[in-house]
């Protein structure tokens, strides 16, 4: 593989950006090397500016569940960018974007748009706290909420424990509004409720966590938590900006049963342009400005080409087959690649929800942060780098998430398939 001009690009970079990326998993330093630069996408395939070809199952982290390029998805932002970039004042795109979600979530009522995840969680923990009067938060180790000070924070000791600073620049006094518990564990979530009473304004979480590798909730888990939170009168904010739209036109409470009060969402209903939103019944969201006294604005948000695509996603998304697709196609790819790793006795854990998936290297069921943590990372970066040679694109981190879009072929599959088995064929060799 021929890397030569995206080698010289990142030094260049690194000499104006931070490391040379906008946002640091790009930068390869999880898995060693030197990050490609995509000159662009087509379909299921990227191409970098070194002219190498490449399947792509990160999907810029989810939001192409189309596939690069949808010819819907591009006319409708060229028919948007055509009329005006950006006004600051209210337009129909966003009314209707708003529709579609209130139509598919039947917890949300009313929704607000705003420019990212990040800022629709900050956004969403403000509204809680404002609508039940308390403070404090929960949320589960290895849950990854954006850069949002209070939840950018680490788990300090027993099992139900308020945050340390996981960041420099957040302080001590922002980290202990914040109670750390282990994912998928209840008893963790009870014994908070225990030790700060009615201090808890609200637990968040992603329902399928997809920022510690995809792990699934354990059957029960989400409908005990709803009841925690119901009996002690706190909210409970589902962040389903990976799994909304991306498991179900509901997202992971369609698929879980389970009712959140506040929902964040993103990737998805942008359609790869940069949008996320929170909503939730009507009387909690008209606590927000310029109804309530709970401030919260943004010049670009509703931008009319991240609505444009977002709605020519989801309109594409209710009237297809897509899910029927991604769960064929996903499943198909799960059992080729479990079929080949024991083939040759190598051992791996996939974990998947739909087109959501992770490859875990270990012999053990992964449910939690500490069993993420406790797999080869070391083999999973080999694995990378000898997929990445061979034209196949996965998550430059071992604690990321794989995603398989509409527009991977059979064909996609099946060489995906044929290079993961002369990958895993090198990694028995070497072991």
């Amino acid at each position: 593989m021929n890397s030569k001009k995206s080698i010289i690009s990142y030094q260049r970079a690194c000499a104006v950006i931070p490391g040379g990326v906008n946002s640091p998993v790009r930068s390869f330093n999880a898995v060693g090397g030197n990050p490609i630069f995509i000159e662009k996408g087509a379909g299921s395939k990227i191409y970098d500016i070194d002219g190498n070809e490449y399947i792509d199952y990160v999907c810029s982290w989810g939001p192409l569940i189309l596939g690069h390029c949808d010819r819907d998805v591009v006319n409708a932002v060229i028919e948007a960018s055509e009329k005006g970039t950006s006004f600051g004042a209210p337009t129909l795109g966003e009314v209707r974007l708003a529709e579609l979600i209130t139509q598919q979530f039947p917890s949300v009522e009313k929704v607000r748009l705003v420019n990212s995840g990040t800022e629709a969680v900050a956004s969403a923990i403000r509204l809680a706290r404002a609508y039940t009067g308390k403070s404090k938060i929960i949320k589960a180790a290895g849950c990854y909420h954006g850069h949002v000070d209070s939840l950018l924070v680490q788990s300090g000791s027993g099992v139900a424990s308020l945050g340390i600073p996981g960041s420099s620049g957040i302080t001590n006094e922002q980290a202990r509004q914040t109670i750390v518990v282990g994912f998928n564990d209840i008893d963790a979530v009870n014994k908070a409720f225990e030790q700060f009473s009615n201090e808890i304004a609200a637990i968040i979480l992603e329902p399928i966590a997809g920022n510690m590798g995809v792990i699934p909730p354990k059957e029960g888990y989400l409908s005990a938590i709803r009841q925690i939170c119901d009996k002690h009168k706190s909210l409970l904010i589902l962040d389903e900006v990976i799994t909304g739209f991306r498991v179900s036109l509901g997202g992971a409470q369609k698929l879980f049963d389970v009712r959140a009060d506040i929902t964040i969402l993103g990737k998805i209903i942008g359609g790869g342009l940069p949008v996320g939103a929170y909503g939730s019944r009507a009387e909690i969201m008209d606590l927000l400005a310029p109804l309530g006294p709970v401030y919260q604005a943004g010049t670009l948000s509703g931008n009319p080409l991240a609505v444009a695509a977002g709605i020519a996603t989801i309109e594409k998304l209710i009237s297809s087959d897509v899910y029927a697709k991604l769960e064929k196609r996903s499943s198909q790819l799960e059992q080729g690649l479990l079929s080949e790793a024991k083939r040759l006795g190598v051992a791996i854990t996939i974990n998947r929800v739909g087109s959501m998936m992770s490859i875990f290297f270990s012999d053990k069921p992964v449910e939690n942060y500490d069993d993420a943590r406790a797999s080869d990372v070391e083999k999973y970066n080999k694995f990378f780098h000898l997929m990445l040679e061979k034209g196949i694109y996965l998550a430059p981190s071992a604690f990321e998430t794989m995603f398989v879009s509409y527009a991977h072929s059979d064909d996609d599959l099946q060489i995906t398939l044929d290079c993961a088995r002369k990958s895993f064929e090198e990694l028995d060799r070497n072991s």
